[in-house]
Parts: structure tokens; C-alpha cells; sequence
């Protein structure tokens, strides 16, 4: 698989000192990203990191932003969305990833396993954009096209709405 925004670290330049690295995808790489992830489009796409080597591996730390547009789930409308999330990842040589289980709890970071001799920051930037999004985002007309279409509202398709339903049926008699 070929990735789209690329942005490789070559591990033997990472020290103990933690150093910044910026990155911006250019239009043609938001394309890219856009198609793989069924966006409409990304407007924008940046990372800032600070990265650094430690006794378990390389740590990197920093945020992502970007402004996309999806599709509404249910009428395909355009809606644009921002995201701007924290990312805190711990990077491990493939072949140590496995070596010993370790309970995570809340506070401890997410292990990526690396193969070669980079990580890239790029991709980190392009999943962390994707798992940030709405999955199944809504627009302002998408409750009218749900109804147009006979679909039935949460309320009125849950236990509490058989109930109504037939509460007002018994009243009618």
C-alpha cells in the first residue's frame, strides 16, 4: 500500500533531546487522502510533533488540525468539520512490539510497531485526521429526508414508542 502523505523520521536521526517536526500535506496529497477516506475533500491537513527517543522506543507527541468536508450520511450534503486532536504515540522496532504483553492504563500511550528505519509522521497525521471524524455525520435536512423517506425517529422506533403507539390506539376505542 502506498501511503499518500508521507512524512518518514529516519530512527538513527532520533536522540534523547526532543525535537520539533512540522508537516503540512500539499494539495495533491489531500486528494489522495480525501479519496481513500470517502471525504469530499480536506481543505487543510498539519501535524506538529515533538518527538524523541526513550527506553522503550520513540515518543511522539503533538496535535493534528484539519478542516475537511463530508458527506451528510443521509443526503450526501456537504458539511464541513474541523478537528484539532492531541496525539500522544509510543513507536516500537516491529520485532520488540511483541516481546512482552503489558497491561495499558488510562495514562499510558498508544504502541505503534515500526518496520525499517523510520516512523512517519504523515500517516500518524492521516489516521489520527480519519478517527476524529463523525463517522456518520448529519446535516440540517437530514431528519426531513429521513421522514420524506418514511423512516422512523429513535423515539418512535424504541420501546417507548410502541408504547405511544399503542396507548393511543387503546384510546380510540
Amino acid at each position: 500500500m502506498s501511503v499518500e502523505f508521507a512524512r518518514p523520521q529516519r530512527v538513527d536521526t532520533i536522540g534523547d533531546d526532543a525535537r520539533t517536526v512540522e508537516i503540512d500535506a500539499d494539495a495533491q496529497e489531500r486528494a489522495a487522502l480525501a479519496k481513500r477516506f470517502e471525504l469530499i475533500g480536506i481543505e487543510r491537513l498539519t501535524g506538529k510533533f515533538t518527538i524523541r527517543r526513550d527506553a522503550a522506543g520513540i515518543v511522539a507527541e503533538g496535535r493534528v488540525a484539519a478542516t475537511v468536508t463530508q458527506a451528510c450520511s443521509i443526503t450526501g450534503d456537504p458539511l464541513p468539520a474541523t478537528v484539532d486532536e492531541p496525539v500522544a504515540l509510543r513507536f516500537v522496532a516491529e520485532e520488540d512490539a511483541g516481546q512482552d504483553e503489558v497491561e495499558l492504563g488510562d495514562s499510558d500511550i498508544d504502541v505503534i510497531p515500526y518496520d525499517g528505519g523510520a516512523i512517519d509522521l504523515g500517516e500518524v497525521a492521516a489516521e489520527t485526521m480519519a478517527l476524529a471524524l463523525d463517522p456518520f455525520p448529519r446535516g440540517p435536512n437530514a431528519e426531513t429526508a429521513l421522514k420524506e423517506a418514511g423512516v422512523l425517529s429513535e423515539e418512535q422506533a424504541g420501546p417507548f414508542g410502541a408504547l405511544a403507539a399503542l396507548k393511543d390506539k387503546l384510546g380510540k376505542k
